[in-house]
């Protein structure tokens, strides 16, 4: 059967592809160009519009659906293709045709591929095929067609320029000509192209249900099952009027094994990993990746991010439900994502932290709904456990709103009591959260609930933890002597446990409180303590924080080489595990350092102020008031020093900015100048002989209290000898200094 090429509807955001088609139909080298990808994704619409453009340079163009003549057998569709491309009367000799050969799906992708075969004498024929899944032909040419993109983090607020919010405003504007992209409303339809993945056919079915509904309602109804989703022309092929037909078309012919498998795998949130849910390479994913029913999404460290992509997972998930056994998946869902959290739980706190932060982040949304499935059945106790091995990974991920919520909705229970010991480390929990948020006195409030349910069960070691934080709260608060006589006590009792890395984590806070009370040389030594501690337990989020202290302490000591030395490293750290709440606040002090020692970087600064500042709306946090007024002062002067046209272009790069390219901004800033030396004879030479023997000892290891005792001379004294050291060695850290020592001891 013949098609029609049909109107030109235009094609949005397929340049790249409709150039790497017209290129290939045109070598003559190539015989068979196949174009695949999932149903729904646009294939036969940019194969007609490349017919349509290439018309003449071909003597003739032949469209046929290789779906029709399906009910008569593989021989029929194989004799028309043999009747239409053949030879014609008055036709030039050596006229060469371009045969569209549509719809080479399931049933009909044998026949496809016979008939192509056929040809395969007949040099004149140039076959254009289109086909969920490679056609298997030797010297077929492919060309996968993926869905449009979506908007990013950084774009849900103003989501102009993204193929598919330009798909679904076009098409919006067809059903209704007053509609228009605000900044009401961009949310929303940032949010419904990403819950449709970018598939052109539900975006052009979404945009048409706006004649009843405002992008805010569609959304909501989108979030439980976009099958709902009906309505596609009347002379459309059955699969494209609706989802749920074009889903259910999809899965047409799956052996039992590879059906299961696919239900099984709907029951995962988009971006799960292959061990995340159990699987090798080799269980059977390649014939659903080759149909479009299994994607890749991503990558994270060499292993791909995969997800059932809609309207296929909510079809599934719908199946599943009809055959009583949601329920089921979902709580082996829930238990596998429990055991995975809890697995990871001894690597977040040294070696890996990174890769564990990272996997964590990755797999968040599945986290999040084996949480929800826990809850919802009423399994409080798991619940509980899952939000508390949760604790650094939404922290570092700014879910931070997100966080309080859940210890408030667990810890109430929803009918079953908790233990005492859950409820307190939850109320701790909550707090550290509330402090992260910016509200200290709630933080307080939270942490003195979980001390007084602490002291019942006697946990000595949660109710050290647990006084940390109070200690950390009240600081934040403006009570220095309150929390310094906390944090003493917490930093003993978790010393004396051999905690090693909340025992560092106590000695930062201390240190602050020290510090803010005007005790700065036992403050000094406190967090040299802690950089070594969490260096040797390989701890980047600690460590980071540690060198941010220590980078004030600098500042304060008129250093600000050190200083940016030492945020520079805490900026590779956050880097590292993709930080995101402690971030907005350390691009901000290394803006406010730029504009101290390099005044030239004023537009980078301007950058990474504004980028901290939409960084940090999104983790919901509020900035202290003190700080605030240091940025700000920040904003006016750079308002003042620079043309408000560069002010306002580099604010505006800077909102733009995600997390990762913030980190890249300020690192790609001009590092601080050093005093250069001639090798390693000079660097000894720059020592005096104390300095030097005090240099040979800090690389032997030894603390500063031992180096005292093994010189007889004071502590601070021999603080004082090492910060030497480190200037003129240009050194950040003891361990800097030690590979110094190395090349001339």
């Amino acid at each position: 059967m013949s098609v029609a090429l049909g109107p030109d509807t235009g094609l949005v955001g397929r340049e790249l592809e409709t150039a790497a088609l017209r290129e290939r139909l045109l070598n003559p080298s190539v015989r068979l160009v196949t174009l695949t990808g999932r149903a729904g994704v646009g294939k036969t619409r940019l194969a007609r519009e490349a017919v349509r453009e290439l018309g003449d340079a071909f003597g003739r163009v032949v469209a046929l659906d290789a779906a029709a003549p399906g009910d008569s057998g593989p021989d029929a569709l194989r004799a028309l293709v043999r009747a239409r491309t053949g030879g014609r009367a008055g036709e030039a000799p050596g006229s060469r045709v371009l045969l569209l050969l549509d719809g080479c799906d399931h049933e009909a992708r044998e026949a496809a591929a016979g008939a192509v075969v056929d040809l395969a004498d007949d040099p004149r024929v140039v076959v254009l095929a289109t086909a969920v899944e490679p056609l298997g032909v030797y010297g077929e040419q492919l060309l996968p067609l993926d869905p449009l993109p979506v908007p990013g983090d950084g774009e849900r607020e103003d989501p102009h320029g993204v193929a598919s919010v330009a798909l679904f405003v076009r098409r919006a504007r067809d059903a209704d000509p007053s509609f228009a992209l605000t900044l009401e409303n961009s949310g929303a339809v940032a949010e419904i192209c990403t819950l449709l993945g970018g598939l052109p056919l539900a975006l052009e079915l979404a945009a048409l249900r706006l004649r009843l509904l405002p992008p805010h309602l569609l959304a909501a109804r989108l979030r439980g099952r976009t099958t709902v989703l009906a309505g596609g022309p009347v002379n459309a092929p059955a699969r494209h009027r609706s989802l749920a037909a074009l889903a259910e078309w999809s899965c047409r012919g799956l052996d039992p094994a590879a059906g299961a498998l696919l239900g099984r795998l709907s029951v995962y949130e988009p971006g799960f990993g292959l061990a995340a849910a159990g699987l090798a390479e080799e269980e059977g994913l390649e014939p659903l990746m080759d149909r479009g029913l299994l994607t890749v999404v991503g990558e994270e460290r060499g292993e791909l991010r995969l997800a059932v992509p809609e309207p296929v997972r909510s079809h599934a998930r719908a199946r599943a439900a009809e055959a009583d056994g949601a329920d089921a998946a979902a709580d082996a869902h829930a238990e596998r994502y429990r055991r995975l959290v809890a697995a990871a739980l001894p690597g977040l706190a040294g070696t890996g932290q990174d890769r564990v932060l990272r996997e964590a982040a990755a797999e968040s949304p599945n986290v999040l709904a084996a949480l929800r499935r826990l809850h919802e059945r009423g399994d409080g106790e798991a619940a509980a456990v899952l939000v508390l091995g949760c604790r650094l990974p939404w922290l570092a991920q700014g879910r931070l709103r997100e966080g309080l919520e859940w210890c408030d909705a667990v810890a109430e229970g929803r009918g079953q009591q908790l233990p005492e010991a859950l409820r307190a480390r939850l109320a701790d929990l909550s707090g550290v959260f509330a402090l992260a948020l910016g509200d200290p006195q709630e933080a307080v409030r939270r942490h003195r609930r979980a001390l007084a349910l602490g002291k019942s069960v006697g946990d000595r070691r949660q109710n050290a933890l647990a006084s940390l934080s109070l200690g950390t709260a009240l600081l934040r608060s403006g009570d220095a002597a309150a929390a310094r006589s906390v944090l003493v006590t917490a930093h003993s009792a978790l010393s004396t446990m051999g905690v090693t890395g909340p025992t560092a984590e106590a000695a930062v806070a201390l240190a602050a409180a020290l510090h803010a009370e005007g005790d700065r040389r036992k403050a000094q030594d406190m967090l040299e303590r802690a950089e070594e501690t969490f260096r040797r337990i390989r701890d980047g989020r600690g460590l980071a924080a540690t060198l941010r202290a220590l980078a004030a302490t600098a500042l304060e000591g008129d250093e600000p080489e050190r200083a940016e030395t030492a945020l520079r490293e805490a900026l590779r750290l956050y880097q590292a595990i993709d930080e995101r709440t402690e971030l907005p606040g350390l691009l901000e002090e290394f803006a406010l350092l730029l504009l101290r020692t390099q005044p030239a970087q004023r537009p980078r600064a301007v950058r990474l102020l504004a980028a901290a500042d939409v960084l940090r709306q999104r983790t919901g946090a509020e900035v202290p008031q003190e700080w605030r007024s240091k940025a700000e002062q920040a904003r006016t002067e750079l308002g003042a020093r620079l043309d408000w046209p560069d002010f306002a272009t580099a604010w505006a790069e800077g909102v733009r900015m995600s997390a990762p390219t913030a980190v890249a901004e300020a690192l790609s800033s001009p590092a601080p100048s050093r005093r250069p030396v001639a090798g390693a004879a000079a660097e000894a030479q720059s020592l005096t002989p104390r300095q030097a023997q005090v240099a040979l000892l800090v690389a032997e290891g030894l603390t500063n209290r031992h180096i005292a005792a093994r010189l007889d001379i004071s502590e601070w004294t021999v603080v004082n000898h090492v910060r030497q050291v480190m200037r003129r060695l240009g050194c950040s850290s003891r361990v800097q200094v030690a590979g110094a020592v190395g090349r001339w001891a």
